[in-house]
């Protein structure tokens, strides 16, 4: 397991302020800043992921908890009749985003907003958050980054037209959060409110 490029920053700044009062203060004063270095190198790390090959399957965007799935009429990327699975980011869980399924970015968005916490069920809609849709052969999807109450950072690597591949990393949003993602009408999705899952490796649906 590695940790991504934003977590060397925070750790190394955290182990310097802990150095720093150690010599200077007196070394119980850096068991805090030690803490956080710790706490950083466990939030920014980057676990190694079995991704389905199956070009049927749509994996999960991102780690955490199911927090609903529900219909929505109308997308404005995917088009019709959708469904939504929503997707909340503990401090505890791994915060990189990955993409759902392999394709190409077709649409890119990035909305100002509120900062409330992002288990709210309006989080979605007042929330800053950064959109994605994404578009091969056989489906399309959107995927949001939804910022938090903690969350007041979305990074996304990608632009458009860029292609990725099932599983691979496209951003993080830094510190509680939440992902959504829009299937079509023809996705089958097996996951439930509830349910764990891990970006990148967990199935949430199977094209019918």
């Amino acid at each position: 397991m590695s940790i991504i490029r934003e977590g060397y920053y925070f750790a190394g700044v955290a182990l310097l302020i802990a150095l720093f009062v150690g010599v200077l203060i007196h070394p119980y004063a850096a068991i805090l800043p030690a803490v956080i270095a710790c706490y950083c190198i466990y939030f920014f790390r980057n676990p190694k992921r079995i991704i389905p090959t199956d070009e049927n399957l749509i994996v999960s965007p991102a780690d955490g908890t199911v927090q609903d799935v529900v219909d929505v009429d109308d997308d404005d990327f995917v088009k019709g009749t959708c469904r939504k699975v929503i997707i909340f980011l503990s401090v505890f869980d791994v915060h990189v985003n990955r993409s759902p399924i392999a394709g190409e970015i077709k649409i890119q968005k990035y909305v100002c907003g509120r900062f409330r916490p992002a288990y709210k069920d309006s989080a979605g809609f007042e929330n800053e958050r950064h959109l994605i849709g994404i578009e091969n052969d056989k489906l399309r999807v959107t995927v949001t980054q939804v910022a938090g109450i903690l969350a007041r950072r979305i990074v996304s690597w990608v632009t458009l037209d860029d292609k990725l591949e099932k599983g691979e990393l496209y951003g993080l949003i830094r510190f509680g959060s939440c992902t959504e993602i829009v299937v079509p009408a023809n996705v089958e999705v097996l996951v439930k409110k509830g349910d764990k899952v891990r970006g990148g490796e967990s199935i949430i649906g199977r094209i019918k």
